[in-house]
C-alpha cells in the first residue's frame, strides 16, 4: 500500500494528561522519566483539558489535545503509537481517550494502543493505597482522603473511585473519604463527616489530596476544606512524600512504576 511507505519510524509514546497551568512542570518531569525508561522511543505530551490547554497557550506554551497530537505523530510516520493514560481513575477523561484512539484506528495506518489508567488493576491499586495510608498516617490523627471524583454516576470508572474510597475507609479506624465533584462531595456530607470524626474521638485531621498534581484544586479546595474543618479540629494538609513542597501523587515512585508497567504491557501487545 503506497501510503504505508511513509511510515518509517518505529514507536512513539504519547502521555495524555489532564494538564495543569501552574503545575505543568510535573508532567514535563514525568516525560523525562519515561524517556529515560524507554530509551530510543520518542515521547510526546497531549493535554485533555481545554481550559488548561487554552491557559498554557495563552502563557506561550505549545501544547495540543490528544487528537491533534496523534495526527501530528501519525504525520511524522510512526508505525506504532502508545497512548499512555495519565489519569488516576478510568473515568471521564480516560473514556475520552478511548473514543479518540478508537476513532483514529479507522483511518490511521499506525498501530495505536491505549494503556490502562493508573487505578485500573485491583492489585496495583490496593498495594499503592496500602503503601500510601501506612506512610502518611499519624497517631491519633484522622485521615480525610479527598478524591476529585467524576460528575457522572453511570461511568464504569466509578467502580475504581468507589473501591479506592471504600478500601481506605476500611483500612483503619480514622480513615474517611469524600470527593470534590463526584459522589459524596465534601460540601454535601461535611456535617456527617464532622459528626463521625468527633464520635470516633479525633481532635486532629489530616487532609490527603488524591490528586496527581497540586494545582488549583490543591491550592483552593484543600485550603477551603481545611478551613471549614479547623472550626472543629486541628487540621493540616498531608506533607509531600517527594522533593516537591506540596503533596502530590505523580512524583511518588509507585505511581511512576504503574505508568511504566502499563506502557510496557502495550509495547508487548505490539508484538515487539
Amino acid at each position: 500500500m503506497k501510503r504505508y511507505r511513509h511510515y518509517k519510524k518505529d514507536k512513539a509514546i504519547v502521555l495524555s494528561c489532564f494538564g495543569s497551568i501552574i503545575e505543568q512542570q510535573k508532567y514535563l518531569d514525568l516525560k523525562k522519566s519515561i524517556e529515560a525508561q524507554f530509551e530510543g522511543i520518542d515521547v510526546f505530551i497531549a493535554i485533555s483539558s481545554r481550559m488548561v490547554l487554552k491557559g498554557l497557550i495563552k502563557h506561550g506554551f505549545e501544547y495540543k489535545n490528544l487528537a491533534q497530537t496523534i495526527a501530528d505523530v501519525d504525520m511524522q510516520g510512526y508505525k506504532n503509537i502508545i497512548v499512555a493514560s495519565i489519569n488516576l481513575f478510568p473515568a471521564c477523561e480516560h473514556e475520552l481517550l478511548k473514543k479518540t484512539v478508537e476513532g483514529f484506528r479507522h483511518f490511521s495506518f499506525s498501530n495505536i494502543r491505549l494503556s490502562n489508567a493508573i487505578f485500573t488493576r485491583t492489585k496495583d491499586t490496593t498495594l499503592f493505597l496500602k503503601e500510601l495510608d501506612e506512610t502518611i498516617s499519624k497517631k491519633n490523627t484522622a485521615n480525610l482522603y479527598v478524591i476529585h471524583g467524576t460528575p457522572k454516576l453511570e461511568l464504569g470508572g466509578l467502580e475504581s473511585v468507589s473501591y479506592a474510597a471504600r478500601y481506605l475507609e476500611q483500612k483503619r479506624k480514622g480513615n474517611y473519604a469524600c470527593s470534590l465533584e463526584g459522589a459524596f462531595p465534601f460540601f454535601a456530607i461535611k456535617d456527617e463527616l464532622i459528626e463521625k470524626m468527633k464520635k470516633d474521638g479525633f481532635k486532629k485531621v489530616q487532609i490527603v489530596p488524591m490528586l496527581l498534581v497540586s494545582g488549583n484544586h490543591y491550592i483552593n479546595d484543600m485550603a477551603e476544606i481545611s478551613e471549614e474543618l479547623s472550626e472543629h479540629f486541628k487540621t493540616k494538609i498531608a506533607k509531600s512524600l517527594s522533593e516537591d513542597e506540596k503533596f502530590n501523587l505523580l512524583q511518588m515512585p509507585t505511581i511512576k512504576e504503574i505508568i511504566v508497567n502499563n506502557i510496557k504491557e502495550e509495547i508487548i501487545k505490539l508484538g515487539h
